[in-house]
């Protein structure tokens, strides 16, 4: 396994992040554990979750998992969507960050987060209230490092600069969406975090699974499943490209899941992506990335195969 590191932080991480959106729905907790396992015995360090996946249950589930691996293992969580049935068991103020977090530690089964995310922009609460309560959580030793993610370039350079001119804990990393299909990062928020030297781990490098071409070939997956899915993936333009990408991918003998993450690794911003799997067969197929080494012509190639995104 090839290591890289948390921005500025010292943190060495592999440069693949494993996500566990799955656990406790797509994958039960057997089929959890198997897939930690393997992951950790092939080196990868690096384990991202939410308070809100699975209402609670995927971190219940590697807190499970966790127990005797704690120290061996780079853990990051998120907050910000709604946990409860609360007017106040959502957003980004301090006081739902400080419950929130310490509830995600109980179902973690440890004391400190080495991330933290904010999940989403949130529009009604101040960035200085946010802030500072991320901050009151790093000074207690409960959150090693800060990041954001689905935050545009301006909203995670405003976030920047509050920290910096308030003496708040530092944004260390990102986590926007990126793939050959949804290329918008390429345009701002690349450019910003290479100029802020943020991590970048980006996620749903697969576009849910439409790159993979299981949807041209009728299976199931989370298109079918997730109304918020099926439309952030519904425009027929996505579909063209994966059908030519999936025809390329068989071309050049490369399963398209694991040529689909070598593209988006091989951008020279992206520290590591984060990928997540159902089962034992779909982690193994995606996992080949690391074997796919692209030149400057090959990442041409498919990028040729998708359309540039828009300049803002």
């Amino acid at each position: 396994m090839q290591y890289t590191h948390l921005g500025q932080t010292g943190v060495q991480i592999p440069k693949v992040c494993l996500g566990t959106m799955t656990f406790g729905n797509d994958a039960d907790e057997k089929a959890s554990f198997l897939i930690m396992d393997y992951a950790k015995d092939i080196g990868i360090n690096f384990l991202d979750t939410a308070d809100l996946y699975g209402s609670g249950l995927a971190e219940e589930i590697l807190g499970r998992w966790l127990r005797g691996k704690r120290d061996q293992i780079v853990l990051a969580s998120k907050v910000h969507f709604p946990t409860g049935d609360g007017v106040n068991d959502r957003g980004s103020s301090r006081r739902h960050i400080i419950k929130a977090v310490e509830r995600s530690l109980r179902r973690l089964n440890t004391d400190h987060l080495d991330i933290l995310y904010l999940h989403h922009w949130d529009e009604d609460t101040a960035l200085e209230y946010t802030l500072s309560g991320l901050t009151t959580l790093v000074k207690q030793g409960k959150i090693r490092h800060l990041g954001v993610s689905n935050f545009s370039a301006w909203q995670t350079v405003k976030s920047i600069h509050i920290a910096t001119v308030k003496g708040f804990a530092p944004i260390v990393c990102i986590q926007p969406m990126y793939s050959l299909i949804k290329r918008q990062a390429e345009v701002d928020i690349l450019p910003m975090a290479a100029s802020e030297k943020l991590a970048v781990f980006p996620y749903s490098p697969l576009g849910a699974g439409l790159l993979t071409g299981k949807y041209h070939r009728n299976e199931s997956g989370r298109l079918h499943e997730s109304e918020m899915y099926r439309k952030r993936f519904e425009k027929k333009q996505y579909w063209d490209i994966a059908e030519s990408f999936t025809k390329y991918a068989t071309t050049v003998g490369i399963s398209p899941a694991a040529l689909a993450v070598a593209w988006v690794a091989s951008h020279p911003m992206v520290t590591a992506p984060v990928i997540g799997a159902r089962d034992m067969k779909q982690l193994k197929d995606t996992l080949q990335f690391l074997d796919v080494k692209l030149s400057v012509e090959d990442r041409a190639k498919i990028t040729a195969l998708s359309v540039d995104p828009q300049e803002s």
